[in-house]
């Protein structure tokens, strides 16, 4: 028996599913509804970047007509990174036991979430997973799932991440381990913020399991990947892995 069979979890506690949203006048109320559905005695928090198609009012009518549905308005889009540390912190403040990061365009299925947390029964962080057997893509050009297989591939080896989908955003965390990986020096954005506490994970030495989801690209409103978020994941995630071979022929802590 291994370490991580020998430890001993606690109870999961309330369980929070972080939505951000940028102009899903057309999905936020879809979303929320399945989550419900899905998974009864969890709360929703609707963190909306100041939406212009309305986001924001649908949420509102959302959390007037159940108590389970929360809304944080924020002041502009400030990236998916930044909605989800606000999220988190906004979660811990309010003592949820699980924060789950989950997409509000329908591509992270809520019917898979008891599967998340199941797992996360016996771990301390469960990624959903594209790329293990049982994982898959549904709808998606070969020249996109290229891109993010090869982005998982680059982050696992530069970084040296036991993880098969370490760019995949649908995630369930304990409390304890968010408290743990130092959010507050968390810069990075989008596609990148998913690999940077993936590592974080990694590296404070909490167990991490990957569970196989299936993947559905959004079928109403636009992407918000860009050409942008994709070049910082390049950088930064080069960066880190530089910084963190040099460290050890230096001794320094490695960034982040």
């Amino acid at each position: 028996m291994n370490e991580d069979e020998q430890r001993s979890f606690g109870p999961l506690g309330k369980v929070l599913v972080i939505i951000p949203t940028y102009n899903e006048a057309e999905n936020v109320v879809p979303i929320v509804k399945r989550v419900r559905a899905a998974v009864p005695e969890a709360h929703v928090l609707i963190a909306d970047d100041n939406s212009p198609d309305g986001t924001g009012k649908l949420a509102d009518e959302l959390a007037a007509a159940d108590e389970q549905v929360h809304v944080m308005h924020r002041r502009g889009k400030e990236g998916l990174g930044a909605a989800y540390l606000a999220g988190f912190q906004w979660g811990i403040d309010h003592d949820y036991g699980v924060l789950v990061e989950m997409d509000a365009d329908g591509s992270h299925q809520p019917e898979e979430l008891p599967r998340l947390l199941t797992a996360l029964k016996s771990a301390d962080l469960v990624l959903g997973s594209r790329w293990i057997p049982g994982g898959r893509v549904v709808n998606w050009p070969k020249s996109r799932e290229f891109l993010s297989r090869g982005g998982s591939t680059y982050s696992r080896l530069m970084l040296d991440v036991p993880v098969h989908d370490v760019t995949g955003g649908y995630r369930a965390f304990r409390r304890e381990t968010l408290e743990g990986l130092g959010m507050g020096d968390v810069a990075s954005a989008g596609y990148c913020f998913q690999v940077d506490l993936a590592w974080r994970a990694v590296k404070a030495g909490f167990h991490v399991v990957e569970v196989p989801i299936t993947f559905v690209e959004r079928v109403r409103g636009d992407s918000k990947m860009s050409r942008g978020i994709v070049a910082e994941a390049l950088w930064r995630v080069t960066a880190w892995g530089v910084g963190s071979r040099a460290a050890r022929f230096t001794g320094r802590r490695p960034l982040p």
